[in-house]
């Protein structure tokens, strides 16, 4: 027997007893497989910082991703279960219109890790929740709307009056009477978490009567906005490119830090019911308030000394966003 044949046999001999000694070790290097469900477009604001956080994993090639759009709620059920049923670790979501079902799909499923988008709490063993606390940049951006209004009437158009929406509103508006304690508020709701038409509509009938900056939550306002020459202030992501002269800023949620966190816990077998909502706030660089870009020369300096000090007081501490889930009614005199 040659040599050459004999070290082949030898590097097989040791590769076959590292595999039966040490599965981990084998497994850990296969990729770990990723599903999400989105009840929306990819495109959606909300979903598009799951989907980018999750994109990323799969770019660095940590994750084997995939993902399902446009899933009906009467569907998301089925959906999930047969995620968890093909080798899925972690499995993202939302679960805020199907709580219960998605619920008793991680309990069918104890050994696969779920991060759902909820209002509810965490659930042992493996439910984990997350929402968009990004009502820190959402006060700061209202600082700037509140400095930036001439008429004193500002308008703003979301999707449900649900907590993670109804609380960044609250943060928005108490944000812009800090800078300008005139100022006058509209508040409505679609009903739809993605209807630009009907979102548009909704944000023309307020800069009918008066309003001068536009409080873009749902797609569809900036273009009210953009058509009408009023100023917009954007929501979850920034989208100044798109109206350079209409959207002044954005409170930017980044999904990085809780995506990232949860994808090492199910690496290390630490995956556990836990709440990720303080990971979407600005200490952890899970949100943060968009560049002025644009809008920079044009935000009056005494606007933006007092947005930065306000910024530097929520990152060290000393102050708190107030954190309000009712719903917020409010309308033109």
């Amino acid at each position: 027997m040659s040599m050459k044949s004999m070290n082949r046999r030898s590097v097989l001999a040791v590769a076959t007893a590292i595999a039966v000694l040490s599965p981990t070790l084998v497994l850990a290097q296969a990729k770990l497989k990723v599903a999400a469900i989105y009840s929306v477009p990819f495109e959606q604001q909300w979903v598009s910082r799951i989907h980018k956080a999750l994109k990323a994993a799969e770019a660095r090639g940590e994750i084997e991703y995939k993902a399902s759009e446009n899933v009906a709620n009467a569907d998301y059920e089925r959906v999930m279960r047969e995620y968890a049923t093909a080798g899925n670790a972690l499995i993202v979501g939302e679960a805020f219109p199907i709580e219960a079902a998605a619920r008793k799909v991680a309990k069918d499923f104890p050994k696969v890790s779920f991060l759902m988008g909820s209002s509810g709490k965490p659930a042992a063993p493996n439910f984990s929740v997350f929402d968009n606390y990004i009502q820190e940049p959402a006060y700061l951006s209202g600082m700037i709307a509140g400095g930036m209004t001439k008429s004193n009437k500002i308008g703003l158009v979301g999707g449900f009056p649900i907590p993670e929406v109804n609380r960044l509103m609250h943060a928005f508006m108490t944000g812009a009477k800090e800078t300008n304690p005139k100022v006058e508020f509209s508040v409505s709701f679609i009903n739809s978490w993605f209807d630009p038409p009907k979102a548009k509509e909704a944000a023309f009938a307020m800069i009918d009567k008066g309003a001068d900056i536009m409080y873009a939550e749902r797609f569809g306002v900036s273009d009210a906005a953009k058509e009408k020459g009023k100023l917009a202030i954007g929501n979850v992501i920034n989208t100044q490119d798109k109206y350079p002269d209409t959207v002044i800023a954005s409170a930017l949620w980044n999904m990085e830090p809780s995506i990232d966190r949860a994808l090492k816990m199910v690496k290390d077998g630490k995956f556990t019911a836990e709440d990720y909502g303080q990971y979407s706030m600005m200490k952890f660089k899970g949100s943060d308030l968009s560049p002025l870009g644009t809008f920079d020369a044009k935000v009056p300096a005494d606007i933006k000394a007092k947005v930065k000090a306000k910024q530097d007081a929520i990152l060290a501490g000393t102050y708190t966003v107030k954190v309000d889930d009712t719903q917020p009614k409010a309308a033109f005199k």
